[in-house]
């Protein structure tokens, strides 16, 4: 069952020409899409949040320890 809120946007679409109707859906369809992708990779990153940590640790004790050295973009 449609909530109030989708069921009034519903009415505002249909209330306009086709063509405006058309390019509504389709922004609608590219944001929601947006919305997807964005819960994805937050998601995804939740998930990984854990190893971030701690290979952002590990570097801080291999750069305190001197065991790091700068990166030259050369020697990739």
């Amino acid at each position: 069952m449609a909530s109030t809120a989708i069921a009034t946007v519903i009415k505002m679409i249909e209330s306009l020409p086709e063509d405006a109707q058309d390019q509504v859906v389709e922004h609608l369809r590219d944001y929601l899409e947006e919305m997807r992708d964005d819960s994805k990779w937050a998601h995804s990153f939740k998930k990984t949040q854990p190893q971030l940590i701690a290979a952002a640790r590990r570097a801080k004790r291999e750069i305190g320890d001197g065991g790091a050295k700068p990166l030259d973009h050369r020697d990739l």
